[in-house]
């Protein structure tokens, strides 16, 4: 019989759990169900368990660095695309890595967190 799993967790190592939970905390809008000094949580409301880790303290360790994956957040359409760039390049502390664009898939763009983790916001056309 397979083994049914259902997708809970998404981890990120990170160098300062805290400090990135501070960082997810004012991007989510959430607060952490957990914080400290090696592992922070968050809960969103999609289900999906949301952790930090720290990566002097996970075991295994991890041995790629940041960047190689991205966590995407679809938003309602190209407009607020747009609307989520001006207001996280206004208010939060993040790095550009793309401005917002069309491409085949819809509008987007990706910016990176304190540790170079890539961050997307997009939509799809209708």
């Amino acid at each position: 019989m397979p083994t049914s799993f259902k997708s809970s967790y998404a981890l990120l190592m990170v160098d300062s759990p805290l400090r990135s939970a501070a960082f997810y905390r004012d991007l989510l809008g959430l607060e952490p169900i957990e914080a400290q000094t090696t592992f922070a949580l968050f809960a969103l409301e999609t289900g999906l368990m949301f952790g930090l880790w720290s990566k002097h303290t996970a075991e295994p360790a991890p041995g790629a660095p940041a960047g190689g994956v991205e966590i995407g957040f679809k938003v309602a359409d190209a407009a607020a695309v747009d609307t989520v760039y001006d207001k996280w390049i206004e208010t939060r502390d993040v790095r550009v890595a793309q401005r917002p664009v069309d491409l085949d898939f819809g509008r987007t763009f990706v910016v990176l967190d304190p540790d170079g983790h890539r961050l997307r916001v997009f939509s799809t056309p209708e």
